[in-house]
């Protein structure tokens, strides 16, 4: 049997509707309370003649003002409210005017003055589109400000993703030079292969850095994969003097994790460990599960934070600053970022984020539908009915890449 799927929407998505919905039940509202208070009080049926009579000639009268309100909405208040008073007078006027000359023609015979039905007619207009035009106004300000929310909302979307395009994009131009300059020489030594080799390494890295969504994650196999393309590039600079070292936990290889995040790490590590030392230095990177967190850790054995580069200012200053604002703009709290180091001992950056697979993540949302698609089914039906997304496959995360836990070797 086909389900007819049943979506929720805003009450105010389709401010058209939404309009004329309350338009039609607020006058109805009206005219049934007017019906059961003449009833109440003994009146013949016939005195809802001009009961509905009245009511159809306050929604027309509504009607008008709701095309008048919407350009009063926008104006400086002294005007709106100023204007807006006047136009109610009038029209609470018309809406009496129409009322006691109703009557008087129902009612021929009767004493009552016509100035007197009148002035009755008005308190009562006054009250009723009174009231209408305090809801048009209160609803029209109640959306314009969740409009404004939205927008708002949209701008900070907006710049967040922004600000993790140029925190991402950053790349240390030193790097892109050095690597030219490299190939430049190989080129001119006529060293072809090595020259061919290492431009096609440069072009795979920076392929990796483009490839995915600016805001996007990628598994932590994904990041070691980009970090031996970065570091087949250096090794092919620094030879011997570049040695790195990978433990990873394959229990941690799908782990979700902010794209080109160790980067910036393993390239300060180049620069502050390996570059200034004649021996050079090593670079480890480990990653393990620590208490339901993904636990990076990217060390290195270089002179250390108050060694000899300790008087190089010669930073581009988007490093460990990048790195930490990323993780803030991500996981918020939920991150931790951790800096160690002492003269001659190296330098260690620790990272700890929520372990998240992109398996997890599709299990909970097809969960998730399943359980809205049987809530539905049971409201439409009343018994529990089977749902399609039962019959859905687990989405499987591609195999990965297997790991190198040994040195990179030119």
């Amino acid at each position: 049997m086909a389900v007819i799927e049943i979506r929720p929407q805003p009450f105010f998505g389709n401010k058209n509707r939404a309009f004329w919905n309350l338009q039609s039940a607020g006058w109805a509202g009206a005219l049934i309370l007017r019906a059961i208070g003449g009833i109440s009080n003994g009146l013949p049926l016939s005195f809802l003649v001009p009961v509905i009579i009245s009511t159809i000639t306050g929604y027309s009268i509504s009607l008008l003002l709701s095309v008048v309100y919407k350009n009063l909405i926008h104006r400086r208040p002294i005007v709106t409210w100023s204007s807006t008073a006047v136009i109610l007078t009038i029209a609470a006027a018309l809406y009496a005017f129409i009322d006691a000359w109703v009557f008087l023609i129902q009612n021929p015979t009767t004493e009552t003055a016509f100035i007197t039905l009148f002035l009755g007619s008005l308190f009562l207009g006054i009250m009723l589109l009174g009231a209408w035009s305090a809801l048009y106004y209160a609803i029209n300000f109640f959306l314009r400000v969740e409009e404004q929310n939205d927008q708002l909302l949209q701008l900070e979307a907006q710049a967040t993703r922004a600000q993790l395009a140029m925190l991402r994009y950053q790349l240390n131009p030193h790097f892109l030079f050095n690597t030219l300059n490299s190939i430049s020489t190989l080129v001119l030594l006529r060293q072809t292969e090595p020259a061919n080799a290492m431009l096609s390494r440069l072009s795979s890295f920076l392929r990796h850095t483009l490839v995915n969504e600016v805001h996007s994650r990628v598994t932590l196999a994904q990041e070691v994969e980009t970090l031996h393309l970065y570091l087949d590039i250096e090794k092919m600079r620094f030879e011997e003097r570049l040695r790195s070292h990978f433990d990873i936990d394959p229990a941690v290889r799908d782990a979700l994790l902010p794209s080109l995040l160790l980067q910036p790490l393993v390239e300060n590590a180049i620069k502050y460990a390996v570059t200034p030392q004649e021996e050079g230095a090593d670079i480890s990177v480990s990653a393990h599960l620590d208490r339901g967190k993904l636990r990076i850790t990217v060390s290195d054995t270089g002179p250390g934070k108050t060694g000899t580069t300790a008087a190089k200012n010669d930073s581009t200053g988007v490093g460990l600053g990048n790195i930490q604002e990323r993780l803030n703009q991500a996981y918020g709290e939920s991150a931790i970022f951790e800096t160690r180091s002492a003269p001659g001992e190296g330098f260690t950056v620790i990272i700890a984020l929520p372990f998240e697979t992109r398996e997890q993540i599709d299990r909970e949302a097809a969960d998730d539908s399943a359980t809205d698609e049987q809530v539905r089914n049971e409201t439409i039906f009343g018994e529990h009915a089977y749902s399609d997304a039962d019959q859905r496959e687990p989405v499987n995360t591609p195999a990965m890449a297997s790991f190198q836990h040994k040195d990179l070797k030119t």
